[in-house]
């Protein structure tokens, strides 16, 4: 027999008990570049803008923290701070929290890969904004699509910066 879908429950965000306001994201990039040049560009956050177009503004507010705008296709600006919790340049990696629009955590994680970097990107957030939060159901599948969309102009535009290619 077929599985019944279940209608989300209105007070809880849910969708047979998955919570649609809750996202996890995993991307891997592999680049023609070397790991320590790649760590490099990433751990300069304010420099985010001159390589990755969906970022739109990067203000550093402290040593360890900073206001983020950033938008993909969907018509609509997200805005976070982010605060370092963890940069390791032997290990190539930087950790961040998040709280904003979004709250929760990133992770880049750089290594080496055949001819190259690897870089390991980790999120988990929950969706603190309004309009996110009412379009839950409707609207996961397009913010999804949303975020795949930047991660892959991300590393196009890191590759060209890398490449030393005008930037965006």
């Amino acid at each position: 027999m077929g599985r019944v879908a279940a209608w989300p429950s209105r007070s809880r965000g849910s969708l047979a008990g998955m919570d649609l306001n809750h996202y996890r994201f995993r991307s891997r990039w592999v680049l023609p570049a070397a790991p320590d040049a790649v760590y490099q560009v990433l751990e300069d956050v304010p420099g985010y803008p001159l390589w990755w177009r969906e970022v739109r503004e990067v203000v550093r507010t402290s040593e360890m923290e900073g206001l983020l705008r950033f938008r993909s296709l969907l018509p609509y600006d997200l805005r976070v701070t982010a605060r370092l919790r963890r940069q390791d340049p032997a290990a190539r990696l930087l950790e961040a929290a998040l709280d904003g629009d979004l709250v929760g955590s990133l992770v880049w994680r750089v290594g080496a890969a055949c001819g190259g970097a690897r870089v390991d990107f980790d999120q988990e957030v929950r969706v603190t904004s309004r309009t996110m939060r009412l379009l839950a159901v409707p609207g996961r599948p397009l913010f999804r699509a949303n975020h795949a969309l930047m991660m892959r102009s991300g590393r196009a535009g890191l590759v060209r910066l890398l490449a030393g290619a005008k930037p965006v």
